[in-house]
């Protein structure tokens, strides 16, 4: 448990570096995604195979049918946090993007047939006024209003890619995680040949910062992740999740030098308190309905 739980922390540590890294390559934000996810999915392959898996592993239809699904909604969440990221920075961007437990908890009673509490729109109600304050705020202070739209539209396929991943039962750890990293690049290459294809030029110092972002960020962040959340109790998960915009935002500030005014503090408390209170409560609830059954 304690090697688990030491491992998950590690993942989400290395997911939290990702906005800032990137901060420091010389291509747009799209680029920057089509290489993460190529180079992420090629090494995830490499470790897959080269650990014994096969393609046996997916005979459930069921599940591969959703994975894949995650897998899209995880590529087009990346296309537009990235861009969020340029747009509103690093830290506001990921805070938005954590919103995305509160959605799942509001969906939890078409998708997975639980009951909506009132304590459960308690924490709806303070995730959103967070996002609010926080938007209010970055608009009034010059940010750009595209930039909040797309970390809103990153933080919906968050959601939907949690939701997706929750309706798996049987593909778990590496397994899971290649697949996902399997079709989130040709999700990337799908959104360039729409866009008439992609032409760029990588400097020799921006290699460094790309393999960071896609083998440490990307490949071994979701292994970990993947690997050890079965592992752990629930509480643990939700809890220790809420490290990541924690930490992305430490980061951006110590780095980057992004600032955020008291108020937008304020709305990122309430993000972050809301949505683990209500990921908590939806948590609970769908566990003890597992052990009725």
């Amino acid at each position: 448990m304690k090697n688990s739980l030491a491992f998950y922390i590690i993942g989400i540590l290395m997911g939290s570096t990702q906005g800032v890294v990137a901060s420091f390559i010389d291509l747009n934000s799209y680029e920057i995604v089509l290489l993460r996810s190529v180079i992420g999915g090629v090494f995830v392959a490499i470790l897959f195979f080269g650990s014994g898996h096969r393609l046996s592993e997916y005979r459930n239809k069921r599940d591969v049918f959703f994975i894949t699904l995650s897998g899209i909604s995880m590529a087009v969440n990346w296309l537009l946090l990235y861009e969020a990221f340029t747009l509103i920075g690093v830290s506001v961007a990921t805070i938005i993007n954590f919103c995305a437990p509160i959605i799942v908890v509001v969906l939890s009673p078409l998708v997975f047939g639980e009951r909506l509490t009132f304590r459960k729109i308690l924490a709806l109600m303070l995730t959103v006024t967070g996002v609010f304050l926080i938007s209010g705020q970055a608009v009034s202070h010059g940010l750009s209003v595209r930039g909040l739209l797309l970390a809103l539209c990153a933080m919906v396929m968050n959601a939907a890619m949690v939701i997706f991943n929750k309706l798996s039962r049987k593909i778990k750890g590496i397994d899971n995680a290649a697949l996902q990293l399997a079709v989130a690049p040709i999700v990337v290459l799908l959104f360039f040949a729409v866009r008439g294809g992609f032409h760029f030029q990588i400097q020799t110092g921006d290699w460094v910062p790309i393999l960071w972002v896609g083998i440490v960020s990307t490949a071994l962040s979701n292994l970990l992740f993947f690997s050890t959340i079965g592992r752990l109790p629930a509480q643990t998960v939700s809890l220790c999740g809420y490290l990541e915009p924690a930490s992305a935002a430490v980061l951006a500030a110590v780095i980057l030098k992004e600032t955020m005014t008291p108020v937008q503090i304020l709305g990122a408390i309430l993000i972050v308190g809301g949505a683990v209170w209500g990921e908590g409560l939806y948590r609970k609830s769908f566990y003890r309905r597992k052990e009725e059954r």
